[in-house]
């Protein structure tokens, strides 16, 4: 499979722009310093984040998700990061009370959902936003916050919606109504590319097997499914990972390079973002 990825990652060491890389299926063969061990932990559903109280924009927005499901439009964005098309550059407006405008929360630090290169905005995420305001006859206004406030933003009104590759959860239904799903998206385990130990698993259940032989730490972005996963939770129905302490990073980037750093022993976070990291990593390494 090939994919042409124009973005560039920021990280604790190193700044680099990706450009055409192959992706091999089996992420456990990846070449390089870090691989991704290419077997689902979870199956999880992203939708997008509606304010509370406002029930006609959470009508249009799954209005507008049946028509791109239906009409080709997502898959042809998902063909732009994961296939051969080119990704769209998204710009924000200035925010603006006096003209109608879609305000939305977003995190610039989850590739190939939503990044930056300089002033403009890429991803799955950003281009559907920008669909969904066209939709609306609407400004697109993006406000780029940390990803644990990305639901606050629109609770607290900041925001009309939030569009940052989220999972359903109950506790994020608290703050937003989510829409309909529109992907569906799995946890996977980064690590050094010399490390043999998840060579012979086939399941999720044989990957914990070989976590949970070990100790140390395992890092992710903060307030994500991984961090749920590995220190439990009975929402999620996670058990936690025995004798593994999760660390939390502003992106999954800097998680794996303090992996390659030594501090930490694995990386989990969802399989799309994964598979952009591993590639960016490897490229200057």
């Amino acid at each position: 499979m090939k994919k042409i990825i124009a973005l560039a990652l920021s990280m604790m060491f190193i700044v680099c722009a990706l450009l055409m890389a192959g992706c091999n299926d089996n992420g456990g063969e990846t070449e390089g310093v870090v691989k991704a061990i290419d077997i689902s932990l979870t199956d999880e559903l992203y939708a997008f984040g509606v304010a509370k109280d406002d029930a006609q924009l959470l009508a249009k927005t799954n209005e507008y998700i049946a028509k791109v499901k239906a009409d080709g439009t997502l898959d042809a964005i998902c063909e732009k990061y994961f296939g051969e098309g080119t990704p769209t550059a998204v710009v924000s407006a200035k925010e603006d009370s006096s003209k109608e405008q879609l305000i939305i929360a977003t995190n610039s630090e989850f590739a190939p959902f939503e990044y930056k290169e300089g002033s403009n905005y890429f991803g799955i995420d950003m281009e559907l936003a920008k669909g969904l305001a066209d939709y609306l006859g609407k400004e697109l206004v993006i406000k780029d916050v940390d990803f644990e406030a990305v639901c606050t933003t629109v609770e607290s009104g900041h925001a009309d919606i939030a569009i940052a590759g989220l999972t359903v959860n109950e506790t994020r239904k608290e703050s937003v109504t989510f829409s309909d799903s529109y992907y569906v998206a799995s946890q996977v385990l980064i690590v050094k590319a010399d490390d043999t130990s998840f060579d012979e698993c086939k399941t999720a259940a044989d990957v914990l097997a070989v976590i949970e032989q070990q100790t140390g730490k395992i890092g992710g972005q903060s307030s994500t499914t991984a961090q749920y996963y590995v220190q439990g939770d009975e929402e999620w129905e996670f058990p936690g990972i025995k004798n593994m302490e999760w660390v939390g990073y502003n992106s999954g980037a800097l998680a794996v390079n303090d992996m390659l750093a030594g501090n930490i022993k694995y990386v989990m976070i969802d399989k799309a973002p994964a598979l952009v990291i591993v590639d960016a990593i490897n490229a200057v390494n």
